[in-house]
């Protein structure tokens, strides 16, 4: 239980008082950008009332059907993503079209990583999820619990 005094009546968490849960999410026909803000919110530990701002107090996410994933308008034929090798002329773009299909957990990573906090605590909760593009996932032992979103 976080300790609350009586000058100041928000919780702060501390480290050893962290409870996480594993969460499995199925991205079967969700909108990208909709799985990625839900899956955000659940890495921070917005949706707990001990939520603290500078603790990684969120769950774990285990995100399968990757490659089923959709996105609207045009974006499949126009979203770009763009890597670069730290070499001059070292610039690649691939489109959203062959990345799905050649890497699908790489669209989603990409998703929530954007929508994280920029700092190592967002590195950290990013750490949390884990993306599958099928079916099959290694993490039964964890025993996640179904999530709709």
């Amino acid at each position: 239980m976080p300790i609350i005094s009586p000058i100041h009546r928000t919780p702060s968490l501390k480290k050893e008082e962290i409870k996480k849960s594993w969460y499995l999410v199925d991205a079967t026909d969700k909108t990208l950008g909709r799985l990625s803000s839900a899956i955000a919110a659940r890495l921070r530990g917005k949706h707990k009332s001990t939520f603290t701002p500078n603790q990684d107090c969120g769950d774990n996410i285990v995100v399968i059907n990757a490659a089923k994933v959709r996105v609207t308008g045009k974006k499949r034929d126009q979203k770009i993503y763009y890597k670069h090798s730290l070499y001059p002329g070292g610039l690649t773009a691939t489109t959203f079209k062959d990345l799905i299909k050649k890497q699908p957990e790489k669209v989603v990573l990409s998703a929530v990583k954007g929508m994280l906090p920029k700092s190592r605590l967002g590195d950290v909760m990013l750490g949390n999820v884990r993306v599958f593009p099928g079916e099959e996932h290694t993490l039964n032992a964890q025993k996640p619990i179904k999530l709709d979103i």
